[in-house]
This record gives structure tokens, sequence and C-alpha cells, in this order.
């Protein structure tokens, strides 16, 4: 061994050191375990299960039918709604129209039949007034043939206003207020078809059927689950990591999750970084101590590698390389 002076040495040691701070090991690992992000399937209305369609185990795609409950009371609602909404839309379409045609066509004989009094009170009183002015009849008799000409001329345009109104149809507030009755019907229609197909739910996710809450025959409240999913994109890996290994992950690093049996490690993506540090007691803020803190991190599988994975398989995680 070369000999050093003590000046040397000592230069010689403090180099060591540092290149050995430097030069800090990556973390063996993390131990952490499966989790799943769980699905409940429920109806916001009560019933009776009337049919469970899957089996505790099985896997559905997006929109399998999962359960229906019983729905009497809503297909009845139903169907009094579709039959107040098309006698809604049929008196709106009266208005619309106007009179019948057997109506319009009497105020129609009526107007002619006036046409007609009034041009032979016309004649008469042409005759009846140059009568008048050769002093042939007296003034009374003129102006009653005056008066009676008149008459039957109010009563033609007193007719053709009605033939015109009757084929007007309703008034404008009529027709308001009956295009908004067809509104509230068409509401309570809609309603009503929510009621019943909220009585049937299909699977939001394609996804392995966890567990099934109920049996058919048994009641169920509004809101309780019936169906517990698991899609493959909810499961994910959850660990804990010490405080100084903490800083070093990032959000999106691919890390490497091996679980026993499996001869390769899953490859998962960091998802989350807990912001807040779980301790080991004591719970002190001092140098001894930091190393007691741990941060919980999760990270998630694509859905392939995810389907055949079960929730609270313990595992070992790395960082990749």
């Amino acid at each position: 061994m070369k000999n050093y002076s003590p000046a040397k040495l000592s230069v010689v040691i403090v180099s060591l050191l540092v290149l050995a701070g430097c030069s800090r090991q990556a973390p063996a690992g993390w131990q952490g375990y499966l989790e799943g992000d769980f699905v409940y399937v429920a109806s916001p209305l009560a019933g009776q299960l009337a049919t469970l369609a899957v089996e505790k185990g099985t896997r559905v795609e997006t929109g399998a039918m999962l359960f229906t409950l019983e729905r009497s009371s809503e297909l009845a609602a139903q169907r009094q709604a579709a039959e107040q909404l098309k006698s809604t839309q049929a008196r709106l379409e009266d208005l619309k129209k106007g009179s019948r045609p057997s109506e319009l066509a009497a105020l129609e004989a009526r107007r002619d039949q006036a046409r007609s009094a009034a041009e032979l009170s016309r004649l008469e009183f042409n005759r009846q007034e140059n009568l008048f002015k050769t002093q042939v009849i007296s003034a009374s008799d003129f102006d009653r043939a005056r008066l009676a000409n008149d008459e039957n001329v109010r009563a033609v345009e007193d007719l053709t206003a009605q033939l015109a109104t009757a084929q007007l149809g309703g008034r404008t507030d009529a027709l308001a207020a009956a295009t908004a009755d067809v509104s509230a019907a068409l509401a309570a229609k809609e309603r009503a078809d929510w009621n019943v197909d909220q009585k049937t739910q299909g699977a939001p996710k394609a996804g392995l059927v966890y567990d099934t809450l109920y049996r058919a025959g048994e009641f169920v409240a509004a809101g309780n689950p019936v169906v517990v999913l698991l899609p493959p994109e909810n499961v994910k890996v959850r660990f804990f990591v010490p405080e100084p290994d903490f800083a070093a992950l990032k959000a999106g690093e691919v890390i490497r999750v091996r679980l026993d049996g499996r001869a390769e490690p899953l490859a998962a993506h960091i998802s989350y970084l807990s912001p807040q540090p779980e301790y080991t007691p004591p719970v002190l803020y001092n140098r001894e101590n930091r190393s007691k803190l741990v941060f919980l991190v999760e990270a998630v599988f694509d859905a392939a590698e995810a389907r055949d994975l079960h929730p609270g398989q313990p595992v070992n995680v790395t960082v990749a390389h």
C-alpha cells in the first residue's frame, strides 16, 4: 500500500466520504397491497328484486342487464301519463283547427241567406226612395224601407265576421294555455318513463361482478346497491414510502409490481402521491424520528394487465430502471 502523509490521508478520507454520500443506493423496494375502487350499482327507487341477471364471479360488458325491480306501479303511471299526453295534444290541435266543417257550413248558409235578404231589401229601398221623391209614399214608409235595408246589411256583416272568427281557431290565450298543458303532460310522461327505466339497471362499465348483495324476492330500499362491480381499470396498488425515498418519486413514473406466483413483475404508473405524511409513534419532528415518516403512494395498471388481479394481494414495489 502506498504510504500517505497525514495531510494527504485526511484529504483521501474526506473525498471517500463525500463520494459515499453522493452515491446513495436506490431503495430495495416497498411493501404494499392491491386495492379496488368498486362500483356499487343501485336503483334510486325502492322495490322488490324481481330478477338478478348476474352471478358473483362472472364478467359483464358495458350495458349488460344486472337486475330488475318490480315495476307494476311505475308501468301503470307510465300508461296514464301517455294517455294524458294524447288528450292534451288532441285538445291543442282542436283549438288550432277552429270550428268543425259542419259548423262552418251552417254559418256560410246563414251568411248567404242574409246576403239574399239584404239584396232584396236594397231593391225595395231603391223603389221606395223613388216613390218618396215623387211624394207617392209617406216619410214613415220610406224610413221603414231604409231601416230594413240597413238591418239586413249589418246581418251580413255580422255573419261574415262570425265565419272568419270560426275559421281562425282558438284565441291566443286559449292556445297558450293548451300549449302549456301539453308541455306539462310531456314532462309527466318523461318522468314516468324515467321511473320505469330506473327499475332496470345495467352495467355502467365492463368488469367483474365482485359481489351480489340481494337475492330475488327481497325488498331493496331506494339507493341500496344490489351488485358490486370491479372494472379492471379500477384496480390499483397502494404502498407506503419512507420520507427519504418519497421525494424521488413523481406522478406518472413507472414502477414494477411483483406478486407471489408471477414470474414477471407488472408495470404500473404512479397516479397519486399523498400530500400528508403518516407516522409511526412517537410523532416527533427531529432528526432521529424523520425516518418514521411514511407517505401513501398509489399506482394504476393497464386494464388488460389488471383483469386477473385481486384486491388484497400483497405486493412488492420497486422503481423501474
